[in-house]
């Protein structure tokens, strides 16, 4: 039998049955009822804007799924590549395919000689990498012709590949210039991650990519590659379903990215553990947060109500670059934050568990990133993500441009006052 959930307006006694489908009902119910009766759900906390094959996600179980994919299987035996492929394609590829598109990828990596040299000298000598990151994804949509002509199947695959090949190029760029060092082309020998590396930290002829670095690059990019409706994803959505070029649509993605409360999480981390200053000081740190005199950062998720699946694989991770790196300083009060906090019975109450912030930049700055572009190295494999769901968009049918309504609470309508009896 289906399940069904019935409506009734007690103003007229109108009633309205509609069937429930993975715990989802439509809003034509409401329309049903009446057409000017609307539902206010702030942050879309319990709406759903779109049907989406591409993630699954159950907060509440621990549980994330690229096309069904467990992402443990994903992170211990894919690449990034491979993932993007998936997210995008919505199978994983034979050999052949992967060449195919691994090559193809390679081949888009450099950007335009003007992207470089003129656009780039435009910024001020230190403006922040993610706002220049920003900036040159809806620059770059200005270099090709076809970058509009999103009903063209080939047009919009010549588009994906672009991007995803370009960001990580740009991403070094960013950074080099806000650290005044000479650009460095791609590599088209190296891999995905090694080629970002090298783009980064290459200063002349003696830069080796090391293998557990460029492993542990590829890892956290697979672990950010797409998370369902996120802040960046619906503004990918709401900005494609305008009909918005690819990168233009990307640009408002990564600016909803820049903001501290979506991309810039790993950083807060960073710096509290910095603040806290010595595994002495935990227990002090952790009566404050109870008391509400601070924040815990790294802990809690606007949907995980469990362990987030990607800390326990970002975690193991961290141990393999402090192998090669050295130890961060920052990790033991790390572990003692987190062996506190799931001891008290005030987090564990609350579902505040570690997420994937958590330990992410613990990496990244043991790896030589700075702060500032901990939200572009995040941006960096959301964008296959993203395309993804532009994709995913401009194929269904139910959509239209975004649209929400709102519930007006100003005033009713009243005269022009003339400026002398105000």
């Amino acid at each position: 039998m289906p399940e069904t959930i019935t409506i009734t307006d007690d103003r007229t006694g109108k009633t309205v049955t509609v069937p429930i489908e993975g715990g989802v009902f439509p809003a034509s119910a409401i329309r049903e009822l009446d057409a000017s009766l609307y539902v206010y759900d702030p942050a879309y906390m319990q709406t759903a804007s779109c049907k989406s094959a591409i993630t699954y996600l159950d907060g509440g179980s621990g549980i994330l799924r690229y096309r069904g994919y467990p992402i443990e299987q994903l992170a211990e035996k894919s690449t990034f590549l491979e993932v993007a492929y998936l997210l995008l394609n919505g199978d994983l590829p034979t050999q052949a395919e992967l060449d195919v598109w691994t090559h193809d990828v390679t081949h888009h990596t450099f950007i335009h000689e003007n992207m470089r040299k003129r656009f780039v000298d435009g910024f001020h000598y230190d403006a922040h990498p993610m706002g220049m990151f920003v900036s040159a994804l809806a620059a770059l949509g200005t270099f090709y012709d076809g970058a509009k002509d999103i009903d063209s199947a080939d047009s919009r695959h010549k588009q994906v590949l672009r991007l995803i090949a370009k960001t990580p190029t740009i991403a070094a760029m960013c950074h080099r210039f806000s650290v005044g060092l000479p650009f460095n082309y791609p590599d088209n020998d190296l891999s995905f991650p090694g080629n970002f590396l090298s783009m980064m930290w290459k200063v002349g002829d003696d830069y080796a990519v090391d293998p557990v670095l460029e492993r542990a690059m590829d890892v956290l990019f697979i672990l950010h590659a797409d998370h369902e409706q996120n802040c960046g994803t619906t503004a990918m959505r709401v900005v494609g379903s305008s009909n918005a070029d690819p990168y233009s649509s990307a640009a408002a993605a990564a600016s909803a990215l820049y903001g501290p409360l979506h991309g810039g999480a790993n950083e807060a981390v960073v710096r509290m553990l910095t603040e806290i200053g010595s595994v002495d000081n935990v227990p002090a740190f952790i009566d404050s947060v109870k008391e509400g005199k601070g924040r815990l950062m790294g802990f809690g998720h606007r949907v995980y109500k469990n362990y987030d699946p990607r800390a326990r694989i970002i975690k193991d991770t961290a141990y393999e670059v402090f192998e090669v790196t050295g130890k961060n300083p920052l990790l033991d009060i790390a572990l003692k934050l987190e062996e506190a906090a799931l001891q008290d019975p005030y987090f564990v109450d609350r579902k505040l568990y570690p997420n994937v912030d958590f330990y992410s930049g613990l990496i990244y700055q043991a790896m030589g990133f700075p702060v500032e572009m901990f939200t572009v190295l995040f941006a960096i494999p959301r964008t296959a993500g993203w395309l993804a769901h532009w994709q995913e968009l401009l194929a269904d049918g139910d959509q239209k441009i975004s649209r929400p309504r709102q519930w007006y609470t100003g005033p009713n309508e009243r005269d022009y006052i003339a400026m002398s009896d105000r």
